[in-house]
């Protein structure tokens, strides 16, 4: 596939972004691509970050047929840059279209897509362990119709951003608060899939638990309102006892909960560093009970934006508690940095989740 390059996005060289702020410290560049019935995919391009002219019409702003991804890149140990995981992530775009009857971009040409970005922008990234390139792939129905079927053309880009800590003092505990008025999915629905529409619905949520003042929301099952599924857009783990041999816990995937990738990546880890991964339902009622017994020990979310961030402090209509002590554990500490070291290639990669860019 030949890309072409806009005469006008070759810059001098960047200089390090040293305090990238939350989600607006764009790079320079972006990648485009577009798609219809007869040509397939086509006209590759990089270019500079540039705004989009859409109809008002376009199918994707009026019926959410829109899907994204989120991975990072990270400065090595070498000084090189390394994108993490990102064919999963590109397997994950794929499940997202099918569900959305949206046309499946190839694995090989979305991590290409990443790879171009990533050597346009690479120098924006500092030697800040803290600071990350977040790529943000996106896809959406561009037909200018509002017939309410699916689009026959479509437009493909991946846009990135400098990242700095998703909660900030990335240590620092969180505190959630539990909402039984709200779903974030339900069975059959689009929750295990990274579509648009599945976000703006749990804003609503989110700005209930700031009003409580929590930083996260936690999801309960859309059934019986009884199971713990996720924290805001993040998985969640539960830590039961201490040390070696302690049971790291998710949430088992349940169909309206999202298959993170990194949720994966901490299941691979944590068998290796002694622990006892397993995924099952866990209840609000016994998440309470198991603290107060002392059994859950920790608790922590993780996501690509938010790495490993401990939960300190739940509030729910039915009581408050406290987890553990309310200070990150030493489980989620370990957990947290052996993500990092693998993310920035200082521990042994033997499943090769490090996608180096030249």
């Amino acid at each position: 596939m030949t890309i072409t390059f806009d005469q006008n996005s070759a810059s001098s060289a960047p200089q390090p972004v040293r305090s990238p702020g939350h989600g607006d410290a764009f790079t320079d560049h972006m990648f485009t691509m577009s798609w219809n019935e007869t040509d397939g995919w086509h006209k590759p391009g990089l270019s500079r970050l540039h705004d989009l002219t859409l109809h008002p019409g376009t199918i994707g702003l009026h019926y959410a047929q829109v899907i994204f991804e989120g991975l990072k890149a990270h400065r090595q140990a070498d000084g090189g840059v390394a994108v993490f995981r990102p064919w999963e992530h590109a397997r994950r775009f794929q499940r997202s279209a099918r569900r959305l009857a949206m046309p499946e971009l190839p694995e090989d040409v979305f991590v290409d897509s990443i790879e171009q970005l990533l050597r346009a922008d690479q120098g924006l990234l500092s030697d800040d362990p803290s600071h990350s390139i977040y790529l943000r792939p996106l896809m959406f129905g561009a037909d200018a119709n509002l017939m309410l079927r699916p689009s026959h053309t479509y437009e493909y880009l991946v846009m990135a951003f400098v990242a700095g800590g998703f909660f900030g003092k990335a240590l620092e505990t969180v505190s959630v608060w539990v909402s039984h008025e709200h779903s974030r999915a339900i069975p059959g629905g689009t929750g295990n899939v990274k579509c648009a529409g599945n976000y703006s619905g749990s804003f609503v949520a989110q700005l209930q638990a700031q009003e409580a003042g929590c930083q996260q929301v936690v999801w309960l099952d859309p059934v019986e309102r009884t199971w713990v599924e996720e924290m805001g857009g993040m998985n969640m783990f539960f830590v039961r006892g201490t040390g070696p041999g302690a049971e790291i816990v998710t949430p088992s995937l349940s169909g309206s909960l999202l298959p993170g990738v990194t949720r994966d990546t901490l299941l691979g880890l944590a068998e290796g560093m002694g622990y006892v991964p397993r995924e099952e339902k866990v209840s609000l009622e016994q998440w309470r009970r198991e603290c107060a017994e002392g059994r859950i020990t920790e608790v922590f979310a993780s996501g690509t934006a938010a790495v490993v961030t401990p939960v300190g402090h739940v509030k729910d209509r039915d009581g408050d508690w406290t987890i553990g002590d309310g200070t990150p554990g030493p489980v989620t500490l370990a957990m947290r940095d052996a993500l990092v070291d693998l993310h920035h290639g200082t521990a042994p990669d033997p499943k090769g989740w490090l996608h180096r860019i030249s």
